[in-house]
């Protein structure tokens, strides 16, 4: 059916080229700025269709600078009537009336949201749109005035991606290639390195993805999770992933751990899918294995690292703030294990334990970012949903990638279906950090370890 669609849109896109104005059009091949011009002019479907199509060839022929140059003509150019609203605002005065408010709604919408409406018309305009989307992000450190067409963006894939539109489905051995291989390119926790991986991960029957989809991208996954069944809360990502392992027969499974959750789509950054996908899925296992008692994570830490950095940096400059005090001694084993990496003798790793894990206990409840929210963003993202801060595993995952992160470092968020929501609404408005007994001991320091606070 989606085929049927896509054929019949490039069918009438074709057609529609007779019925487009030629003179509305520039004869420069790369002049977006005229096609998109006379693309808003359009009041015709098909046309409107031919000239979507135009300006994607065109678009997706632009080499880096003329796409910088395209953009900051949006950003400059296809923003809100602002004469018009200016006119409207001072004509209301103090009395505002339902058609005036309406009247500036319509004014005061950048012209862009409706060039975006109407690119979405083209053949596959949804996925182009969200990798234009993405060429836009990388651009948006050096040119902030992007940010304004970002917005727009956002707004728009915000309502596009609503979850009413969204489709969760299994992913197993038997889903189109096409599809498979998408879920090997975007793994981004713990990477699938051959197509025999990606069948260990799916095919066994202690062993679940999901992912969720869009109607207009059939074949793109927006986020998919892995998960796997067992009977105990893993303390380590190889045995889970491990080829050579024990498979739990589903009927002895009692808990689901999702081991990696990975977005696909770097264009739809900032539209949240993952809350609905974890709460989703768990409903369908439910539903499947009615005998499981737990669902939890087994989670990297991928800010932490950075924060002790920050964090011995400031200890060494001994500026007043919100943040634990370390004692010399400890200062140094951690510029040392930051400058040097991960020590080869076990004495010095057990050194590095009694340090790590308190401060990382400290590290979830009480680092914040600029908006206050959790500094780790996987924290922010669980913690968001309504899991607990269950249990800080030590050397639980022994790869490049985690040791440059977090010291080999992860954690296991629990997501009780009875408290998540109570969970979430604490987060939410009073930034708490639901956390197991245990962890919160941990965090005030240990017999090797005491961490004090900094006074302001």
């Amino acid at each position: 059916m989606t085929s049927f669609f896509s054929d019949l849109i490039v069918a009438i896109s074709e057609r529609g080229r007779s019925f487009v104005d030629v003179h509305q059009v520039s004869p420069e091949p790369k002049d977006l700025q005229t096609i998109a011009k006379a693309l808003l002019s359009q009041k015709g479907e098909a046309s409107g269709i031919a000239l979507a199509s135009d300006f994607f060839s065109v678009y997706e022929d632009m080499d880096a600078l003329e796409l910088d140059a395209f953009f900051d003509i949006l950003a400059k150019q296809f923003g809100p009537d602002l004469k018009s609203v200016n006119e409207i605002i001072a004509d209301i005065g103090d009395t505002a009336t339902v058609e005036a408010v309406l009247e500036l709604h319509v004014k005061a919408e950048p012209q862009r949201q409706e060039l975006f409406r109407r690119l979405n018309q083209a053949p596959q305009g949804t996925i182009k749109l969200v990798r234009l989307r993405e060429e836009l992000l990388k651009r948006l450190g050096k040119n902030p005035r992007l940010g304004e067409v970002d917005a727009d963006l956002h707004h728009l894939f915000h309502s596009w991606f609503n979850r009413g539109f969204l489709v969760l489905k299994r992913i197993t051995w038997s889903t189109p290639a096409s599809v498979l291989e998408k879920i090997i390119k975007y793994e981004a926790v713990h990477e699938i390195a051959s197509w025999e991986e990606l069948r260990q991960r799916i095919e066994p029957t202690d062993r679940r993805c999901y992912a969720f989809f869009h109607p207009a991208l059939a074949e793109e996954p927006l986020i998919f999770v892995e998960v796997a069944l067992g009977k105990d809360i893993p303390d380590a990502i190889e045995p889970v992933i491990a080829p050579k392992r024990e498979i739990t027969k589903d009927r002895h499974a009692r808990l689901a751990t999702f081991y990696s959750i990975s977005n696909c789509q770097q264009g739809l950054s900032g539209i949240s899918f993952g809350s609905f996908l974890i709460k989703q899925v768990a409903q369908e296992l439910l539903r499947e294995l009615p005998q499981l008692e737990q669902f939890v994570t087994l989670s990297p830490v991928p800010g932490f690292l950075r924060w002790l950095r920050q964090l011995a940096q400031d200890n060494r400059g001994r500026e007043p703030q919100a943040a634990p005090e370390l004692p010399d001694e400890q200062l140094l084993v951690i510029e040392d294990l930051l400058a040097h990496g991960w020590p080869a003798s076990e004495d010095q790793q057990q050194v590095l334990q009694d340090i790590l894990v308190p401060l990382c206990a400290w590290y979830f409840l009480h680092a914040k970012d600029r908006h206050q929210k959790p500094y780790d963003p996987v924290a922010r993202f669980h913690l968001g949903n309504g899991a607990r801060l269950e249990r800080i595993n030590w050397l639980a995952d022994h790869s490049a990638k985690s040791f440059g992160q977090s010291a080999g470092i992860m954690v296991n968020y629990l997501y009780d279906l009875d408290e998540i929501e109570n969970n979430h609404e604490a987060f939410a408005n009073e930034g708490m950090v639901r956390a197991a007994s245990s962890i919160s001991r941990m965090a005030k320091g240990s017999s090797s370890f005491q961490i004090v606070e900094k006074v302001s």
